[in-house]
């Protein structure tokens, strides 16, 4: 089997919720000592914005998207002790990272997360549906460098802004690197929140995170 077919079939195995399956995988990717950032982003990241899509096109329901992400973050806690061992560490670079107010997605947050924490980022995952003020009381007391914020919905992106408005209110915008992710965010938006950037995949996040702790 090449590594394009097994791809596909953890694609299949999120896509048919079939979770033996999707840990076998993990488990085949991490004995036959397979890139397993490519395979969580290839194989993991690429089967649950699959489910994400069929859902947005009312193919399944919500339970069903929620038990496919179930099924990745139970495949990815199988893979991230390895995964660590195959990233080189950074020291002194620590992220907070929540999905905002109001949505409860965290797959894409949490594929995000994940990969950081293999490339050696101390990451502190607040999880879903968090408050702005919440994340930044948090970054304040971890002293972290950067805010990730996800939104998923077009109706909950708004606080997205209304975190980097907290920080600017307190004078303390100066003292950390935001970066926005979700479905909807777009340059535009970056530009109007006055965010750091933003990233269309997981792969493409860990990669802004470097850039932006290099230059902080």
């Amino acid at each position: 089997m090449n590594k394009k077919e097994f791809f596909e079939d953890i694609i299949k195995a999120i896509i048919n919720l079939d979770e033996n399956k999707a840990l076998n995988l993990a488990e085949k990717a991490i004995n036959e000592k397979m890139d397993l950032l490519e395979v969580i982003e290839k194989g993991f990241g690429a089967g649950i914005k699959k489910i994400g899509d069929l859902w947005e096109e009312g193919e399944i329901f919500l339970p069903e998207l929620m038990l496919g992400g179930e099924i990745v973050e139970k495949s990815l806690n199988i893979m991230l002790p390895h995964l660590e061992k195959q990233g080189g560490k950074r020291a002194g670079n620590k992220i907070v990272m929540a999905t905002i107010e109001g949505d409860i997605h965290s797959i894409g947050k949490t594929i995000v997360a994940t990969l950081l924490k293999a490339n050696g980022f101390e990451v502190i995952d607040l999880g879903a549906d968090v408050p702005a003020s919440k994340i930044v009381e948090t970054a304040i007391e971890e002293k972290a460098d950067v805010i990730g914020i996800s939104a998923l919905l077009t109706t909950t992106m708004i606080g997205q802004k209304k975190v980097i408005d907290i920080l600017i209110e307190k004078n303390i915008r100066d003292q950390f690197k935001i970066i926005l992710g979700g479905a909807p965010v777009s340059k535009k938006w970056v530009d109007e929140c006055g965010a750091d950037g933003y990233a269309d995949n997981a792969i493409d996040a860990v990669e802004l995170v470097k850039k932006i702790t290099q230059e902080k």
